[in-house]
């Protein structure tokens, strides 16, 4: 595959530290950001009961950690609303749909259902992946549609969207489970989420070295966000792609190619940025309506690139209106 950026060779970094340095830089999520410009403020609102009504808390599975926000419009009187999901950064290991609460507040007060989900997020405790994490977005959204409508707003049609370690797990809900979705997803978006795995793309972590240190390297990090063991010789044969391949989200676009907008640093030491590449083939690919933002001069965080953050935001809202009209 083509690369439009070259990144320079690194010696591979030893296994574990590998993976530690991935997620807990992956934590910082697109949080990592500083004083954010005053054109932000319209993105951003305080909840309050003139917006509507809030359910915390809101269970879809056993798990401690399988609980659901549902932000209800004040307009409680339509015969339909979309529903826009966001869900939260924190890099697989931490975060909360609470951190979100202003994001869903202004999706709220523009006439939309939102719905913030926690997911059971890995620690040295549990083996939570990536993988079991998708699944666990895959159960929940049933349950969401189903509480919005008994609670009196019947849903028609769907958004799902996230930062960081929650935009990947929106986008392989949009692509690989969308069809299977209560209701249509019409409309993803996000940033900085990680949507393929070919090594040679994350030569930041020195996975893309041609040794067996590289090698073992890819075997732990990969292995530990895909849930299932792969080895150092998969690794070398290319057969461990197969493994990744349910969580790849650009692996998926073909399955559901719906609308999309995304952003990525091009200097991001996390996600790298050549891993997002093979998101843009695809989408381009599939013919899919999308937009697709670069930031020249930013990392996981998009801080240092004003002009093109609002440009990536307004977008969304454009999108927003054009696939989720509020009727």
């Amino acid at each position: 595959m083509n690369k439009t950026v070259k990144e320079k060779k690194v010696k591979a970094v030893p296994v574990w530290m590998g993976i530690l340095v991935f997620l807990l830089a992956f934590g910082a999520g697109i949080a990592s950001k500083s004083i954010a410009p005053g054109w932000m403020k319209q993105y951003n609102v305080a909840w309050s009961d003139a917006i509507g009504t809030l359910k915390a808390d809101l269970p879809y599975g056993d798990g401690e950690a399988n609980r659901f926000d549902l932000y209800l419009p004040a307009d409680s009187g339509k015969g339909s609303y979309g529903l826009v999901v966001y869900l939260h950064a924190g890099g697989f290991t931490s975060g909360d749909k609470a951190g979100d609460r202003d994001t869903l507040a202004w999706l709220c007060s523009k006439g939309y259902v939102a719905a913030g989900i926690n997911y059971t997020l890995r620690t040295e405790a549990n083996s939570a992946s990536v993988l079991t994490q998708s699944n666990e977005i895959k159960a929940a959204i049933p349950q969401v549609v189903a509480a919005a409508e008994a609670a009196g707003y019947p849903i028609d049609k769907m958004t799902v969207a996230g930062g960081s370690a929650g935009h990947a797990l929106a986008m392989i809900y949009a692509y690989r489970d969308g069809k299977d979705a209560p209701v249509p997803v019409v409309f993803t978006y996000g940033a900085v989420g990680p949507s393929s795995f070919y090594r040679e793309d994350w030569g930041i972590f020195g996975l893309d070295q041609d040794t067996e240190e590289s090698r073992v390297a890819a075997a732990g990090l990969f292995s530990a966000m895909a849930g299932v063991e792969i080895t150092a010789d998969e690794i070398a044969d290319g057969s461990y792609l197969e493994k990744m391949r349910p969580i790849a989200a650009a692996e998926w676009v073909a399955s559901n190619p719906v609308p999309t907008v995304v952003g990525y640093g091009i200097h991001d030491r996390v996600q790298p940025f050549l891993a997002s590449l093979p998101l843009k083939a695809a989408l381009e690919e599939n013919n899919v309506d999308f937009q697709y933002f670069e930031f020249p001069h930013s990392g996981h965080g998009l801080q240092n690139d004003n002009a093109i953050s609002r440009q990536w935001m307004e977008a969304i809202e454009e999108y927003l209106s054009r696939y989720m009209p509020v009727k």
